[in-house]
């Protein structure tokens, strides 16, 4: 008897060596999600569709994007947590997934709830004032608020885009008001009409009203000058120490195994490189990416530390409903 259960045994150990691999190789056999913190339409929206169609293509099963807006993507981030770490749900995360822990006092998960994949886009930020506006430049900007401390204010449409105008208004001692707006269109949109002095915001809203001549381009965040500006200079260039890009990237649910990790990494960075994928998103102001999970990982964890130590000098902190 004693032989029959060692025999036994082994052979037990022997199957699960043999099907757990098996398991991986055959991954995925059903359905992906990809769930999206932000309304449909919306620049993510887009991204996950684009990266999906073709993450559907490659690994011949469908790929549904799920939209659960809500909380500064807190909904969306908390559901994936929660969800099992098998690869079947991802995460279409922004850059929030790093600035919303410093932020808010309580949040339902925790960065170390997930598994970074990739980071698979990168927003450039445009400083812009209206086009009556005799501000000219950073510096007269600047030298305009600092004369005009009770006239001066930008607008927002998130914590995040708060926080990259406080981070210039501590590397310039420019006072400016913070008025909030529902939506990056939003906020444009009150530059346009002078309702407020300045805004930072991603190209897609920014870059048609350029190009249509109601607001002026003062700077750029990037570390370099961008292609569809190529005669604005970065806000370093300008004077001011700052740069500072929004960004897009998948993760997982911790537990995730590692091999159903490696070979969605792959695919994204191969997905990033496509040249149709470029093509349908470099026109919304939205670069592709497409890096390792080491380095996102790095870039989640120093942006983390970066904008805590930014909200902290502004005093920024948000109470979770």
């Amino acid at each position: 008897m004693k032989v029959f259960t060692k025999h036994l045994l082994i052979g037990t150990i022997g199957l699960l060596s043999l099907t757990a691999p098996a398991n991986a190789q055959e991954y995925p056999a059903k359905p992906i999600r990809i769930i999206v913190g932000f309304a449909a339409g919306g620049g993510n929206d887009v991204i996950a569709r684009a990266f999906g169609q073709k993450l559907s293509e490659s690994l011949g099963q469908p790929v549904i994007v799920e939209n659960k807006p809500g909380g500064g993507a807190i909904v969306a981030t908390d559901y994936v947590a929660k969800a099992a770490p098998d690869g079947y749900t991802l995460l279409m995360s922004a850059s929030g997934i790093s600035v919303n822990p410093v932020l808010y006092d309580k949040l339902p998960y925790a960065v170390d709830d997930f598994v970074a994949v990739s980071q698979i886009t990168s927003f450039p930020l445009i400083m812009i004032v209206s086009a009556n506006s005799p501000i000219k430049s950073v510096s007269e900007l600047v030298t305009y608020a600092k004369a005009n401390p009770d006239r001066t204010n930008y607008a927002i449409s998130s914590a995040t885009f708060q926080l990259v105008t406080e981070l210039f208004k501590q590397k310039t001692g420019a006072p400016m008001q913070v008025i909030p707006y529902k939506s990056a269109n939003e906020s444009v949109l009150a530059v346009v009409s002078e309702q407020v002095t300045t805004t930072i915001a991603d190209a897609g809203p920014v870059l048609p009203q350029i190009k249509g001549g109601t607001v002026r381009a003062l700077a750029v965040a990037t570390s370099k000058r961008i292609d569809d500006l190529p005669d604005v200079p970065t806000l370093k260039e300008a004077g001011a120490d700052v740069e500072a890009v929004l960004w897009s990237g998948i993760l997982v649910p911790k537990g995730t195994p590692p091999a159903i990790v490696k070979k969605l990494e792959g695919e994204f960075m191969r997905i990033a490189k496509l040249p149709d994928v470029i093509a349908k998103l470099k026109p919304l102001g939205i670069d592709t990416i497409g890096n390792s999970s080491e380095e996102f990982a790095k870039i989640i964890s120093s942006e983390t530390e970066r904008w805590g130590a930014v909200a902290k000098t502004a005093n920024i902190k948000v109470q979770q409903q």
